[in-house]
């Protein structure tokens, strides 16, 4: 079926069309309904188990040799491979550490652990026993640790004793116990993953070498669970700080991230689907853990960066000596690869004859980092977006269902199961082409957050409170005549200048395109006059040698030229880099409170906490001098 077909029969009937969708599954017991009001989940009567779908079958169909997990580790100079066969023992052995030590069907398990496919092995152990896991990115600070933990009250926590950085070994062992310590709710015991750059000291009694564990334990086999039952808990920052605990239902986690494979991203059994994300963001639980095993692909865990590990040609790399089919990353992986190598010499040192797409979700893509990859790479590069609630996308170009064409900007249209609305602040629908709230009517598809996490009250004010009858992204953007969505920016970050609804999105798609600019950002901040007034940042290319304000002279006038004297873009500075989280979201609202000179908690999630004192710094320097007194 094409895309409109596909789509419109998923509108119809959604009902039929998603229990259609859920025979690729493997259930103890199939689901016999679709969307379950009672719980807000789909396929809540339905019995099965996710670990069963990801391991299990592939080695009963014959697939056990296959290679599941490649760990490419350039800072440890080491690649390594896991076939299904090898995954099943493993994942089989640390679910019987678990289970004879006490963990049961709906009990809570921290996973606190580098990118090595050990992260993906506890995974997939919880699940295997019904136990519901909370995957906290590696080398988190030990209060936010603290934080979590009290939140979701673990029996136990698996950690890595360190994480590798490119100039540095971070030692995780101490985090923990520092946040053991600080948490009012303490696990039971914890399994130690050690690895010989920093072996962790244990304590007697709680901490355990989860090797060792693992090489005595009888294997345990996998637990059915209700549909309805959750599969994990994936915290994200909440605008209170308070962070948000996003919970994953079972069943229908299943059947939207396989059906996700095959027609969004293009890929199925036996290709190798790359992620270059981290476990510990939705991506990294999505797309290179549990969607690519469910379809039976080779996923790769990828313990490096972009750039300096050694160059900026690791990436090409890694899909030349894997044979890469599909690659997702964030456009903000590809801003600093083209800062190093703005002319993409790497590129033609690597046979990159397997790869056949590009996807960039996280952030917007802007259309000059979207146009460069395209003009290096010679593949179509597909723009999707979606959030750590939805777990999947929410509007993509269906590459495995019909290549649509490809508006760059646009992370182009709704994917079935999804209906997405323009609204007004009062909630009526905004015309065509205008900008407004992005919300999705309800209920969601399969997949989709049912609740947060001991928070139902939360959820609502958060996400169904503003519009009813829809969820509410936090997105603003536009729909164009061809049905082509449009994310400007984060609700928050759409500017008012003398009355004129204004998107710093469009603004900063106008600086991008400059050539001596790798990488922007524009903020509203406050003006006694005009309500707000936009300022921009940049980061240059490597190797400009250009006056600095040559430079912003020229990124002014160009944004006054697209836009008009309306935009009001007046100001503008350079800097070395933007405040970043760790999955490379750029931190716009605490630009912004810095800038108006107002308190602000610095974000767990934050990538280098000391960029922002040079944000301040360099606000300073263009006449916002509260900014560096606070």
């Amino acid at each position: 079926m094409s895309y409109h077909k596909t789509y419109a029969a998923a509108k119809a009937d959604p009902e039929a069309f998603w229990l259609e969708q859920a025979k690729s599954i493997d259930w103890d017991s199939p689901p016999t309904a679709g969307y379950d009001e009672a719980t807000n989940c789909w396929y809540a009567d339905a019995i099965g188990n996710t670990c069963y779908n990801c391991v299990d079958r592939h080695v009963e169909a014959g697939r056990g040799d296959q290679v599941a997990i490649i760990h490419d580790s350039p800072v440890t100079n080491s690649v390594s491979r896991l076939t299904y066969a090898q995954l099943q023992d493993q994942v089989s052995r640390l679910a019987g550490v678990l289970h004879e030590r006490g963990v049961l069907k709906g009990d809570r398990v921290v996973i606190y652990m580098p990118m090595v496919p050990e992260a993906l092995v506890a995974m997939l152990a919880c699940t295997r026993i019904g136990a519901v896991h909370s995957v906290v990115f590696g080398g988190f600070a030990a209060p936010e640790l603290a934080v979590r933990l009290n939140d979701c009250t673990p029996k136990a926590v698996i950690a890595g004793s360190c994480g590798i950085e490119p100039n540095r070994v971070v030692e995780y062992k101490p985090l923990l116990d520092a946040a053991i310590e600080m948490a009012e709710e303490k696990p039971e015991f914890c399994l130690i993953m050690q690895r010989e750059q920093a072996r962790a000291d244990l304590i007697s009694g709680r901490d355990f070498d989860m090797l060792d564990e693992m090489s005595r334990a009888a294997p345990a086999d996998c637990v059915p669970v209700a549909g309805s039952d959750p599969a994990y808990i994936l915290y994200t920052s909440g605008t209170t700080g308070q962070p948000k605990g996003v919970v994953r239902p079972t069943a229908g986690h299943m059947v939207a991230l396989n059906w996700s494979m095959g027609n969004i991203y293009d890929v199925g059994i036996g290709d190798v689907f790359w992620a270059a994300s981290d476990v510990g963001w939705v991506v990294g639980h999505s797309y290179i853990c549990y969607g690519p095993l469910l379809a039976g692909c080779t996923t790769v865990v990828f313990e490096g960066k972009p750039v300096g590990t050694p160059d900026a040609g690791t990436f090409w790399r890694v899909i030349a000596d894997h044979k890469v089919k599909s690659f997702f990353t964030a456009p903000t992986a590809f801003r600093a690869i083209k800062r190093e190598d703005p002319k993409g010499e790497h590129v033609a040192r690597y046979d990159l004859s397997d790869f056949k797409t590009l996807y960039f979700a996280g952030e917007r893509a802007d259309p000059d980092t979207v146009h460069w990859a395209a003009d290096v790479l010679g593949v179509p590069v597909i723009d999707h977006w979606w959030q750590t609630e939805t777990g999947w996308a929410i509007a993509a170009n269906p590459m495995g269902l019909e290549a649509l064409p490809v508006k760059v900007g646009s992370p182009s249209v709704a994917v079935p199961g999804y209906e997405i609305h323009i609204l007004a602040p009062d909630g009526t629908e905004m015309p065509t082409g205008e900008l407004g709230a992005v919300a999705i009517k309800l209920p969601l598809p399969p997949g989709t957050l049912p609740t947060l996490w001991n928070a139902d009250d939360r959820y609502k004010k958060s996400y169904l409170t503003t519009f009813p009858g829809y969820y509410e992204t936090g997105d603003a953007g536009l729909i164009d005549e061809d049905g082509y969505l449009y994310i400007m920016a984060r609700t928050d970050d759409v500017i008012n200048v003398a009355g004129h609804r204004l998107s710093t999105g469009a603004m900063e798609e106008i600086l991008a395109e400059h050539p001596d600019v790798a990488e922007c950002a524009v903020i509203g901040v406050s003006d006694d006059l005009k309500g707000q007034l936009p300022v921009g940042f940049l980061c240059l290319n490597r190797g400009v040698d250009r006056p600095e304000a040559e430079i912003v002279a020229e990124c002014v006038a160009q944004v006054r030229q697209v836009l008009g004297p309306v935009a009001a873009f007046k100001s503008a500075v350079v800097v070395e880099r933007l405040p970043k989280t760790r999955s490379g979201k750029i931190l716009r609202a605490i630009m912004v409170k810095i800038a108006d000179g107002a308190e602000y908690k610095v974000p767990a999630t934050i990538d280098d906490p000391a960029i922002l004192t040079e944000i301040s710094e360099a606000l300073s320097r263009i006449g916002y001098a509260d900014a560096a007194k606070k």
